[in-house]
């Protein structure tokens, strides 16, 4: 399979790149992190006034640039090099899939352009209260109250749930699987923002207790939902990816200029074995993320296979990745003041963000029939 990039999608990568390192750059992803927003508001306008990159897979009559998966993988690709703070996998790509994919007209018109426009923060909530995000089995039940819903459940590990202003929750009622619109300021939905061991990203609990909402799909969801975590997981590969890539670039360009015993570390043989591991298990990194993105670009069947394959690989890399960069730095690797240990939580909390390795090859062995 041809997974040639064309010139515009270079040039995709280098503007998003140029803005990432300037206003994405170690400083400010450390300030960001630190606030219980997770991040910065000036940067988040500017990503979308100047970068229009909230609105990258909407299409064009909302807002969006109308592009794609690959485009997609791109810029999380970028994101994941430098620990993006910010409501991207929630908004532009899980909230904009569920959208795109599963919501009525209404809510599509309501929304898309608001995200677009960088004015809405929007989340999605698939994930129950044992960590499984599962379609079929969504973390809340929908009951019909008169002329709308009422919600009960928990829905736990939200991406940007405690801020979002909207929540678009998976939940079932008597038809099946259907997809609820949330308010953030609705009466009895209890948001909090919980501990976790990565602080770039910010995750929440959501209680909904009779929660009032409105359903902006029709008919059993289940298939559609499955294909929008399909894509959400490839775009986290991709991040993953872009993450790895980071933490090799740290561990060569410091194997160069440290010296010991008079010649510089990556000199020896033992650091060239550890950097050639990282190399090649990032290039089949990207490789099974490319491969994922492009099938979600034809709209293939193939996706649902390809996305179990690209995280469970990319999970695994990019911890091995990280790991080995701290080992390589040696003691200053373990120092708050480093970033490789921004990385290694990143790297973790990302393998088990919308399931593990061990979760992605069991989906996809139910897939095959294996």
């Amino acid at each position: 399979m041809d997974f040639a990039f064309t010139e515009e999608h270079e040039e995709l990568r280098q503007a998003v790149r140029r803005f990432l390192e300037k206003e994405s750059s170690e400083s400010a992803m450390r300030a960001a992190m630190e606030t219980e927003r997770g991040f910065e508001a000036r940067v988040w306008d500017r990503l979308a006034s100047e970068m229009a990159l909230p609105g990258l897979a909407i299409p064009e009559r909302y807002g969006g640039a109308g592009l794609g998966p690959v485009e997609l993988a791109i810029v999380m690709e970028e994101m994941g090099r430098v620990l993006f703070c910010g409501p991207y996998l929630s908004t532009a790509v899980l909230a904009v899939a569920v959208l795109t994919t599963i919501a009525d007209d209404a809510a599509q018109a309501e929304l898309l352009p608001e995200i677009a426009a960088g004015r809405a923060i929007v989340t999605v909530a698939t994930t129950d209260d044992n960590g499984r995000s599962a379609p079929e089995f969504p973390p809340v039940r929908a009951v019909r109250d008169g002329t709308g819903w009422r919600l009960d459940g928990v829905a736990n590990f939200v991406p940007d749930g405690h801020s979002a202003d909207v929540i678009l929750v998976a939940g079932r009622d008597d038809d099946g699987v259907g997809i609820f619109r949330v308010d953030g300021g609705a009466p009895r939905l209890d948001r909090r923002l919980l501990p976790t061991l990565d602080l770039t990203r910010k995750l929440a609990r959501l209680v909904l207790s009779g929660t009032p909402a409105t359903r902006i799909s029709a008919g059993d969801a289940t298939a559609g939902l499955e294909r929008v975590l399909a894509l959400a997981v490839m775009a986290l590969a991709a991040e993953q990816t872009g993450g790895a890539q980071r933490c090799l670039e740290m561990a060569t360009d410091y194997a160069r200029t440290r010296l010991q015993f008079g010649r510089p570390i990556g000199s020896f043989q033992a650091i060239k074995h550890k950097c050639a591991d990282m190399l090649v298990e990032i290039e089949f990194a990207r490789s099974a993320v490319y491969y994922a993105a492009f099938r979600a670009a034809d709209r293939d069947e193939e996706l649902l296979v390809a996305a179990h394959m690209a995280k469970s690989y990319c999970s695994e890399a990019y911890f091995h990745a990280a790991a080995e960069t701290i080992q390589i730095h040696g003691g200053m690797g373990f120092t708050w003041e480093h970033p490789a240990h921004l990385y290694f939580k990143r790297a973790k909390a990302s393998a088990i963000l919308l399931g593990d390795a061990v979760e992605q090859r069991r989906k996809l062995a139910a897939r095959l029939g294996i």
